[in-house]
């Protein structure tokens, strides 16, 4: 499934600079809402291949600029989130497509 993920410190770098955190303090909690990312695509049949993908690894900063802390714009995150996730859980390359009907 979807669990054990393991975030690479790039990707936390990347989500740190996109919400301009200069400091080590918050990399758990930025790990944690990498890897909620990922379980909730993954909920949804992405694939996300260990956020290997540019695309898949927006979609997870997105997640976490819309849960970390209380941001102004939640409902505009939130919107930008379900409408990435969408999109990748309708794309062959990026979903999984289970065969339960066999």
């Amino acid at each position: 499934m979807c669990g054990g993920i393991v975030v690479d410190k790039k990707l936390i770098q990347m989500a740190k600079m996109a919400k301009r955190i200069t400091t080590d303090a918050y990399d758990a909690q930025i790990e944690f809402l990498l890897n909620a990312a990922m379980l909730d695509m993954g909920v949804a049949g992405v694939e996300t291949g260990g956020f290997a993908d540019n695309i898949v690894r927006q979609a997870a900063i997105t997640y976490f600029l819309m849960n970390f802390g209380e941001p102004e714009n939640y409902d505009k995150l939130k919107k930008s989130y379900d409408e990435q996730k969408a999109q990748l859980s309708t794309c062959t390359g990026y979903t999984r497509w289970s065969d339960e009907s066999a």
